[in-house]
């Protein structure tokens, strides 16, 4: 798909929101749109999935099967969400029996089942956003455009939308999506579109830096504390694993007194890899890819 000196305002008379636009995605890619409220991010991506038609320029070699995910999903529709779900998979060209399978083969997926007869205003933000999500994978999209997806979700579909997204790009379909809570960088290989003053540019890909991994063994009651500060970092968390079958941690002997201006004992060696030491128990390892530019 490619965006051709796209021009965009809301009025006639009024400021122009995208200047100029010109960029391209294909199939088997991952742009993440970045920049501040109210640059136009969102109104980039409600162009690329058709939304929203330009002023000026054209967007060409759009996919016919576009899966469209806004920031706010509109649940202010009075329908249950099994009869909002199986009416969007019939619009979407999916015949009775093909519809009533993807209803609730991602119902299911997306923990909605309970939900099925419960009116749309009904819903929580966050329920209705997996409604959304399920709405635009009914049928599998050639291009899935998402607008900070993971907002009011819980942990468990969260960590499910970078699955999603691999699953497109597996189907050599084109994701573009913009995100402010960090969670992008489980998006390793992605494109960086910058938007800023109504025009975009392209961050030099961090595919050629090198990489480092490190284990690091947290109590089990800080996990989700320690994975959220280091995915705010910009950190990449590959897996959380649970070590149940560490031993308890044993009483570390007290260190002798030191006069002042004694020198101190050398510190044992940072554990990188491997199990964790006597001195060192723990109930969980986190397996950590550090941000991109950070010294290593």
């Amino acid at each position: 798909m490619r965006l051709e000196n796209v021009w965009l305002r809301y009025h006639r008379r009024g400021p122009w929101v995208l200047r100029g636009i010109d960029a391209r995605i294909s199939p088997g890619e991952v742009a993440i749109v970045l920049g501040r409220n109210g640059v136009g991010k969102s109104t980039l991506l409600q162009v690329a999935a058709g939304v929203l038609r330009p002023g000026r320029g054209r967007v060409t070699d759009r996919p016919a099967r576009v899966g469209w995910v806004p920031e706010r999903f509109p649940a202010d529709q009075p329908f249950t969400v099994a009869r909002y779900l199986t009416g969007m998979a019939r619009v979407a060209g999916l015949g009775r029996a093909a519809a009533d399978e993807a209803v609730h083969s991602w119902t299911d997926r997306l923990g909605l089942s309970a939900f099925r007869s419960v009116r749309l205003p009904e819903l929580s933000k966050g329920t209705a956003q997996k409604v959304g999500l399920a709405q635009a994978m009914l049928r599998p999209p050639g291009l899935l455009v998402l607008d900070e997806p993971w907002e009011g979700l819980d942990a468990a579909t969260r960590e499910l939308v970078p699955e999603l997204i691999d699953e497109v790009l597996a189907a050599e379909g084109a994701v573009l999506v913009s995100d402010h809570r960090g969670e992008t960088v489980r998006l390793p290989a992605a494109r960086r579109w910058l938007v800023a003053d109504g025009a975009l540019s392209e961050e030099a890909s961090a595919a050629d830096e090198t990489i480092a991994v490190i284990e690091v063994a947290v109590p089990a009651a800080r996990v989700a504390g320690t994975v959220a500060r280091l995915r705010a970092e910009g950190h990449q968390v590959l897996r959380v694993r649970s070590d149940a079958a560490n031993a308890a941690p044993q009483a570390r002997p007290a260190e002798p007194p030191r006069s002042a201006g004694a020198a101190r004992p050398a510190e044992p060696p940072l554990e990188t890899a491997g199990e964790p030491t006597a001195e060192q128990p723990a109930a969980t390892d986190a397996v950590v890819a550090p941000a991109a530019g950070e010294a290593r």
